[in-house]
């Protein structure tokens, strides 16, 4: 289990329904966002790829589409990306720069066509095989101030510990390692007795100079074993397995420094290890009604995935050696860690229908559109090593669906392909007044030398959330933790190269 502080890494919200301590219903939004991808052809269309066929990303994505293939084919693409993050706290700025190369795509198609004068309506099919890279969490945000903020983390620990005696709240997670190192101490009365159930902090209410790091790393991939088939021409029919990886580490530090003693500083790190593997399956149908016109219909099953975590924490509180007098000890370096925690949960994430239809331009070219629909707040935990009820409740209460949509376009000129797409993916948080949507722009081109394609295409992606270091809540049971605005725009370049034999 984890004893993680009451944060919310990717939004901020205000509201009056009680928040999860453990975290776990931040996993389940950031291990179900899954954004189309493929080779540099598809990028380089916006993603969309519902009703087209023939390209190997068809075996992550609508496999009917290898019902088109005719000849074999191989492809490797290779990818680099450049994640930028600015962000404000207080009004001053911040930004962090991420990169890393990466292989995004590995395929590999068997066809097996018909001939033409066979009878039957079934007119053959293609097996795939696919590594695809699905998701990066390689990034780096944060914040720093020279102003004071309008509260102290000590608030938060104060708020946990209110009404607990003290033999309980030394076990309560962070808050218990805040009371180890007396940055919150029992209130005595005024014959020098601690009052059951009531702290405060050993500065007294001083507000602190804050900054924060928080360091991500690790991506999940899938392996897809994918048939489509071919019958008459007309309808394509297609399903898939997919079998995924994901490996996820997250390291934040957290400081705060007072103008005046006697605590002088303070400072918590947080240690977090995800890893472990999923299956899921894809069901995909393309129908040709005329000639130039491709309907395509998917869907996307959860994601079963069974998980391990590993979390540790340590605080550290520098005092001026002071006297804390009901104890009769002198404070200077005060230290507490925690054991590392390990727990094993499943997480299922939500399916996702899409629809797609191209509409070809001769042998010029196509116009194609995608949407899809998907709710995050049907993804659910499952453990027997900690309580999953008030993580689920939070997906439930937190997340809502979005309608996403795509669009792109292709130009031959000779030997040449010339492209460029959209996409838009909806905001996952209910009733929310800050826009966490995301805006995609992509590009690319392609030239065909007789079997040998060589593609390239680059995408902008940019997208805003909100982070919350820290919840206090106000009488009206808002939070008034510092909130941080992160500003996050990705470029992404991809080059495929792929063999028909």
């Amino acid at each position: 289990m984890r004893i993680s502080i009451l944060v919310l890494s990717f939004c901020l919200i205000t509201s009056t329904f009680a928040i999860a301590q453990s975290g776990y219903y931040e996993d389940a939004y950031r291990f179900s966002l899954v954004k189309p991808a493929g080779t540099a052809r598809i990028m380089g269309v916006g993603g969309t790829q519902w009703s087209l066929g023939g390209d190997v990303s068809n075996i992550a994505g609508n496999p009917a589409g290898l019902g088109f293939f005719r000849t074999s084919e191989g492809s490797l693409s290779l990818g680099y990306t450049d994640w930028g993050v600015e962000t404000t706290y207080l009004g001053q700025n911040r930004n962090y720069n991420t990169t890393n190369f990466s292989l995004p795509n590995l395929s590999f198609v068997i066809a097996k066509p018909k001939s033409e004068f066979d009878r039957g309506a079934f007119k053959g099919g293609s097996f795939g095989i696919s590594i695809q890279r699905i998701a990066n969490f390689n990034t780096e945000y944060g914040f720093f101030s020279d102003q004071p903020g309008k509260t102290s983390i000590i608030d938060f620990y104060l708020q946990d510990a209110n009404g607990f005696p003290e033999n309980q709240v030394a076990n309560f997670g962070l808050t218990g390692m805040a009371y180890n190192t007396y940055q919150i101490n029992p209130r005595l009365d005024n014959n020098g007795n601690a009052i059951v159930g009531e702290y405060e902090p050993v500065n007294g209410f001083i507000a602190p100079f804050q900054d924060e790091n928080i360091t991500q790393e690790g991506s999940s991939s899938q392996i897809t074993f994918a048939y489509g088939a071919n019958f008459n021409y007309k309808l394509f029919i297609g399903g898939s397995v997919g079998i995924r990886t994901l490996n996820f580490n997250s390291r934040k530090i957290y400081n705060e420094e007072f103008p005046e003693g006697p605590l002088f500083n303070t400072n918590l790190q947080e240690n977090l290890f995800i890893n472990g593997g999923g299956v899921n399956i894809n069901l995909g149908v393309i129908y040709k009604p005329i000639d130039y016109l491709n309907l395509g219909f998917t869907l996307q099953s959860p994601t079963w995935y069974a998980l391990n975590d590993e979390y540790s924490a340590s605080m550290l509180a520098n005092y001026d050696n002071y006297t804390y007098e009901p104890e009769n000890i002198v404070l200077g370096r005060e230290e507490e860690l925690t054991d590392l925690f390990i727990s094993s949960y499943n997480l299922s994430t939500p399916f996702k229908i899409g629809g797609g239809a191209t509409v070809f331009l001769g042998k010029n070219g196509f116009i194609s559109a995608d949407v899809d629909w998907v709710d995050y707040s049907a993804a659910r935990l499952n453990s027997r090593d900690f309580d999953e009820g008030p993580d689920n409740l939070e997906i439930q209460n937190l997340y809502t669906s979005t309608i996403n949509f795509r669009f792109g376009a292709e130009y031959k000129a000779s030997n040449f392909r010339f492209r460029g797409g959209y996409g838009y993916y909806g905001d996952p948080i209910l009733g929310s007044d800050y826009d966490r949507s995301t805006q995609q722009i992509s590009g690319g081109i392609g030239m065909k030398i007789n079997k040998l394609n060589i593609d390239f295409a680059l995408v902008n992606q940019k997208f805003n959330t909100l982070y919350s270091s820290y919840q206090v809540l106000d009488a009206q049971g808002r939070n008034i933790g510092p909130t941080t605005e992160i500003k996050n725009n990705l470029i992404n370049g991809v080059l495929t190269l792929g063999l028909s034999f």
